[in-house]
């Protein structure tokens, strides 16, 4: 069987040189018929090229699709991530741009006659039906004291009630507890700004010949000794018979920076609850504690 096999593979090769040699001949001896035959050829075997290269194409298709596929996959993960990204920093932009104008606005305010003032920062409230406060980082360590005001860019927030060595607790204007003598800017007449833990606290106690109009500004009397007299507190913002809310300066539910203010005034207060403050000595250059205002 090998021999047959070996002795056809050598007629074969035999046979094929020969074929070649012969079309050379012939085809140096007449060249019309060899394109002839190379033309004919050629129209044979174009239908199936063609059908052999059609899978061929839509293979290489198939395959440069995958990839488009598998490069937008890749880009649109890559899209994913950068846009994850974005929006972490844009909460952060958000959260710093809201800092920064709540502490420039909280700049603006300068306390009259205070003699001593540190910037706090809230870390917790109490905003529910029986209680309006908020939980500051300032305490004794920081020389805050009972009675002290504290005041946000825009107007008086209200006192300090309770002092840790390193957190104190705010009594706001608008708690059940909270008592101000105010007065009406401008014609001076006297009342109480009475919270009652809505919003809006109270103008009570309002003498029977006072003129009160929307939009009057209320500020605090002095009386008492507690405020000093002039500091901003709100605007009428309702009348309803002897029913008169004020709409605070500040947005109490939204106070994130507050200033504590000392004027000096021991008032109602015991004597021993509102110690002087000794401002803290802090090193040339810094500004990371608070602000502190030498008597003028």
């Amino acid at each position: 069987m090998a021999p047959l096999k070996s002795a056809a593979q050598r007629f074969a090769y035999s046979a094929l040189v020969l074929l070649s040699v012969a079309i050379m001949v012939i085809g140096r001896a007449d060249g019309s018929l060899i394109e002839h035959i190379r033309t004919k050829t050629n129209d044979v075997l174009a239908p199936v090229l063609e059908a052999v290269t059609q899978p061929v194409a839509a293979a290489t298709d198939v395959v440069a699709h995958v990839r488009s596929l598998t490069e937008l996959y890749r880009e649109n993960e890559r899209l994913k991530t950068e846009n994850a990204a974005l929006m972490q920093w844009q909460q952060v932009a958000r959260r710093l741009d809201n800092e920064n104008s709540g502490l420039r606005t909280l700049m603006n305010y300068q306390p009259e006659g205070s003699i001593w003032f540190i910037t706090g920062r809230v870390i917790g409230t109490s905003g529910g039906a029986f209680s309006r406060n908020l939980l500051i980082n300032r305490g004794t360590l920081d020389s805050i004291a009972k009675g002290q005001a504290v005041a946000a860019g825009s107007g008086l927030i209200g006192r300090v009630t309770e002092v840790g060595d390193r957190a104190a607790r705010v009594l706001m204007i608008t708690d059940l507890n909270s008592r101000i003598p105010v007065q009406i800017d401008g014609n001076h007449d006297r009342a109480i700004l009475a919270g009652d833990n809505t919003d809006r606290p109270q103008l009570a106690y309002v003498g029977a010949h006072t003129k009160i109009n929307l939009g009057d500004r209320i500020v605090t009397s002095g009386d008492g000794g507690v405020f000093p007299p002039g500091m901003p507190v709100g605007t009428v913002a309702s009348i309803d018979g002897g029913n008169i809310r004020i709409e605070p300066f500040a947005d109490l539910s939204r106070v994130e920076y507050l200033r504590v203010v000392d004027f000096g005034l021991a008032g109602v207060l015991p004597p021993d609850a509102v110690p002087q403050p000794k401002a803290p000595k802090r090193p040339k250059g810094d500004a990371g504690k608070g602000e502190a205002g030498p008597t003028p």
